[in-house]
């Protein structure tokens, strides 16, 4: 099983691995099905994750091969270095060509995420989604949560969104697209009698390794619109 995923690494060398993981595949502490952690060591390879991505999210995963690396990797997360760039098929169409969603997060029953205030609260001012101050929560631990948004293609029903979260919250992207109207295609956080798979792809990935900076790319899953990724550079 190990050898079919190792088909899909993006970057690799004596340090680091760069994955494209597919949908329905967990990074690790899967309890009841294998997960790539465990399935690399069950082949001899210890890999030790820079960061998650959700099971229902395929592309770009960064794994360390020791924990040196791994810590040298992880501070560059938590410092926010490292750039990040999601797809995501939502519906339905309408959203700004580019835009910023600022909203905090906290954790509600069941431990779902959700943002931080009434959903009436939320208010769009030019290409900012954002509420006010006084309708934060102030009972719960909240998460200042920022993702900016750039819209390559949509219509009426649908829009390709490239997301990238500037924090790194549980669900961020999820969550927030979710709660400005404009849910991710697929995703059972949202729509419970989803079928198929969750359309939200880890697409880009850059971090600083070996002096350099690297950026990683997995290609777009076929089921996504196609696009002009020359306009977004």
């Amino acid at each position: 099983m190990w050898t079919d995923y190792r088909k899909r690494v993006l970057f690799e060398d004596d340090a680091v691995l760069v994955l494209d993981k597919p949908a329905g595949v967990s990074v690790m502490g899967e309890r009841h099905e294998s997960d790539l952690v465990r399935m690399a060591a069950e082949a001899g390879e210890t890999l030790f994750p820079a960061h998650r991505i959700d099971k229902v999210t395929s592309g770009v995963i960064l794994f360390a091969k020791d924990l040196a690396g791994h810590g040298a990797l992880t501070r560059q997360f938590n410092k926010r270095t490292v750039r990040k760039s999601y797809l995501a098929v939502v519906a339905p169409g309408g959203l700004p060509a580019t835009g910023t969603i600022d909203l905090p997060l906290s954790v509600g029953r069941k431990n779902r995420v959700r943002i931080a205030a009434p959903r009436e609260a939320i208010t769009l001012s030019g290409d900012v989604w954002s509420v006010p101050a006084e309708a934060v929560f102030d009972q719960v631990p909240t998460y200042p949560s920022v993702t900016e948004l750039r819209v390559p293609w949509q219509d009426e029903q649908r829009a390709l969104v490239v997301a990238d979260p500037l924090t790194g919250r549980r669900h961020q992207i999820r969550v927030h697209l979710a709660w400005i109207g404009h849910p991710i295609v697929g995703d059972p956080l949202f729509d419970k009698a989803a079928t198929g798979r969750t359309h939200l792809h880890a697409w880009r990935l850059s971090f600083d390794h070996a002096g350099t900076r690297i950026t990683v790319e997995a290609p777009a899953p076929e089921e996504f619109p196609a696009f002009d990724v020359s306009l977004l550079d």
